[in-house]
């Protein structure tokens, strides 16, 4: 793969061309996100959001930015734990951030929360400006992910945190052959179902079976700059929360 190539799903596409085929999946998932979401991680994505805030410690008056974050969950549990918190959740696709708008906690928490369309790999906020940095589901989704990772050193304030919750790697090869045959045989058709749309929750599944295993990606965060660097495996590690600072 040359350096103007990237993958979507399992093809090859120009690079240049991937953020719009993303933003596509995702126009196109909008409206149906959480439900499938519940579908897809029979309803785990929840406790994991969970264990992410339980990990991340929400302090009253912090400001958080939420990448990728387009049905305000995160922003929204974040909030209710921190008095005085604020939150901006950003996203490449504006009808995901309509469909967070819509919810009823987007209406109870509208003066602590902005709702910004912006890309990973080049925020539209200045350097230091947060105090935590959160993309759920996301990540995996970005051209380049050690830019965004830079990203978010650049925007984070010195003593910021960066926490990253993503699709995994199972380290034992027979769950993580279950899981597959599940994922493929399964996840494209709900999307059939649910959302009338197959193509793109193939490339959702394909997207988690391309992003780096945990080591891995816990190098990616350190070289964009972040120390204390850790990460635990949810539910066998189908999924896994990353962790950093930035000091």
């Amino acid at each position: 793969m040359n350096d103007s190539t990237t993958h979507f799903g399992y093809q090859t596409v120009p690079e240049a061309d991937k953020a719009g085929m993303v933003h596509g999946v995702f126009t196109r998932v909008a409206s149906k996100y959480d439900i499938m979401n519940d579908l897809m991680s029979g309803g785990m994505h929840r406790l994991w959001k969970d264990a992410m805030m339980d990990w991340l410690a929400p302090r009253p008056g912090q400001r958080l930015l939420d990448v990728a974050g387009g049905t305000g969950d995160v922003a929204f549990r974040f909030m209710k734990r921190a008095e005085g918190s604020t939150a901006v959740v950003c996203d490449l696709t504006e009808s995901m951030l309509v469909s967070g708008r819509q919810r009823a906690e987007a209406d109870q928490m509208a003066a602590r929360l902005d709702w910004v369309v912006g890309d990973a790999m080049a925020l539209p906020f200045a350097d230091n400006s947060f105090d935590v940095y959160t993309i759920s589901f996301g990540i995996r989704n970005v051209t380049r992910i050690g830019d965004a990772l830079k990203e978010a050193y650049r925007v984070l304030r010195p003593g910021g945190r960066l926490m990253v919750l993503e699709f995994s790697r199972i380290p034992n090869d027979l769950a993580q052959w279950v899981y597959d045959k599940y994922s493929f045989n399964v996840i494209p058709v709900m999307g059939q179902v649910v959302a009338g749309d197959r193509e793109s929750y193939q490339y959702l599944v394909e997207s988690i079976r391309k992003f780096p295993e945990q080591e891995a990606f816990a190098g990616m965060i350190r070289q964009a700059g972040f120390d204390q660097v850790k990460y635990r495996n949810l539910t066998m590690g189908i999924a896994a929360l990353h962790s950093g600072w930035k000091l």
